[in-house]
């Protein structure tokens, strides 16, 4: 009782500590702790006049920025043998650890470092359990909080030296080589679409081909890059990027996931030369499980159902609503702006793989369900992250990638009625700030099946190819 006591009087004494009460569970034999001081700074934890071990914060010991730009803090408690006592995220910004990752999958990641030495290689995966759909942000936490208990013990003369000794390569190239497999497979599947986009007239005069190679593609993009990779970009990696720009800009931010990086940097040049369709139509997870599903509906002759025109054009601009209001509230609060970003459902369906609770699984599914009827409802009205590409889309090198007759829109029409996302006008131009690059348009362009101009020049060369088997044998007339 006295020491309980002993306890609670230095703890009032130090209101630093007394904001982390965890350091009482993790050393209960200590009956008082002092302040946080030295280099790098920590909280020696005394029982009677021996230091049985150390508390700290990591963002005083090192600062490895994650997702958000910002470090992940937690407080660490190690002992005088360097194992580490206990672990406690107090402080981040993450938008995957704020919204999606409940407190108790954190607590047990957390508690898996409880008795490892602070020498020790301790890789994620391997040594302690992920948390599934933040392996990245995972990864940054256990560099980072290894890293200051290595700084701290070392500066304490606690343990061996050796594994302290030489200077440790930054986090994001490990990250790199252990994920070099799923690297190469998404540089394949990135090449592979290179040649689709800049062959795609040819195989547009081959559609069974292209339509095996269209569904084949969405299925590595649901597959590979979504549910394996992660790689499921989001309106909050734009609006973090924005920060960076405007603050404290640093590569290592987004170097630390390769997949990510590598998928925006592809993402960036095909803005230029092709427009926001080539992301929004074959490389969106998401938008490939909606595209996939209304396939799916055709199949099985479902009725498709579409809005007036005048409600649909209306309907457009809700996206980019959508996208102003996510950006004037991030710039008061970035994690409130990740929360409201749930109107994506993208981190539901994607990054955590439908294993969340009923609402959110509810609202994706239900979304995904909706593409049985209507093509791609949400990306066409509701996505924010389409509204945000479109706007460096419009500044595309090239227009003539999709091809158009002057006969399009007037008088035909066929394009425009066969659009399932409804991205080319009554006058026949295509709405590239809409386009989902489906190919579908230049399929009809080179079928002389279904273009009237091609068409008509088809039953004119087969009337005249008919003409010439008839034989027509010349009627004597007689004479006058």
């Amino acid at each position: 009782m006295l020491r309980l006591l002993c306890l609670v009087i230095a703890l009032a004494a130090s209101p630093a500590l007394a904001d982390y009460p965890q350091a009482r569970a993790w050393f209960p034999e200590a009956d008082r702790f002092g302040a946080f001081e030295g280099e790098p700074r920590a909280s020696a934890a005394y029982a009677g006049n021996e230091v049985v071990g150390y508390v700290f914060l990591t963002s005083d010991v090192v600062r490895i920025p994650a997702y958000s730009g910002e470090p992940i803090n937690s407080l660490v408690g190690i002992d005088r043998a360097g194992r580490i006592r206990g672990v406690a995220i107090v402080e981040h910004r993450e938008p995957i650890l704020a919204v999606g990752i409940t407190e108790e999958r954190l607590r047990a990641f957390s508690e898996q470092y409880r008795g490892k030495s602070v020498f020790e290689r301790v890789a994620v995966g391997y040594d302690v359990d992920t948390i599934s759909g933040a392996t990245i942000t995972v990864m940054v936490q256990n560099e980072t909080l290894m890293q200051a208990a290595r700084k701290v013990a070392h500066s304490r003369n606690i343990g061996a030296g050796e594994a302290l000794q030489g200077a440790r390569e930054p986090l994001w190239e490990g990250l790199w080589r252990e994920r070099a497999f799923a690297i190469g497979v998404l540089v394949a599947g990135l090449a592979l679409l290179v040649f689709i986009l800049l062959f795609q007239d040819w195989l547009a005069r081959q559609p069974r081909l292209l339509g095996i190679l269209r569904r084949a593609f969405l299925l590595y993009t649901v597959l590979f890059i979504g549910w394996y990779a992660l790689a499921q970009l989001s309106i909050v990696h734009v609006l973090t990027f924005l920060h960076a720009a405007v603050r404290d800009f640093r590569w290592e931010t987004f170097l630390i996931d390769p997949m990510l990086f590598i998928l925006w940097s592809f993402v960036a040049m095909t803005l230029l030369l092709w427009g926001r369709g080539v992301y929004c139509g074959w490389l969106c997870p998401y938008g490939a499980m909606q595209e996939l599903t209304q396939q799916l509906g055709q199949r099985l002759k479902l009725p498709q159902l579409e809005f007036p025109d005048v409600v649909h054009e209306r309907l457009w601009g809700v996206k980019y609503l959508v996208l102003l209001g996510l950006f004037g509230v991030s710039l008061q609060s970035m994690p409130d702006a990740a929360r409201l970003a749930e109107v994506e459902p993208f981190k539901t369906a994607v990054t955590l793989r439908f294993d969340r609770e009923w609402p959110f699984v509810l609202y994706a599914a239900g979304l995904v369900a909706v593409s049985l009827f209507n093509r791609k409802f949400f990306c066409k009205y509701l996505c924010p992250l389409g509204a945000a590409l479109s706007i460096p889309g419009r500044f595309r090198v090239f227009d003539w990638w999709l091809r158009r007759r002057k006969e399009c829109g007037r008088p035909c029409q066929t394009c425009a009625r066969d659009c399932e996302v409804r991205a080319i006008r009554l006058t026949g131009e295509i709405n590239a700030n809409e386009c989902h690059y489906c190919l579908d348009c230049q399929v009809t362009y080179y079928s002389d099946r279904r273009c009237m101009p091609l068409v008509e020049r088809r039953v004119k060369r087969e009337q005249r190819a008919a003409g010439k088997l008839i034989q027509i044998k010349p009627v004597a007339t007689p004479r006058q």
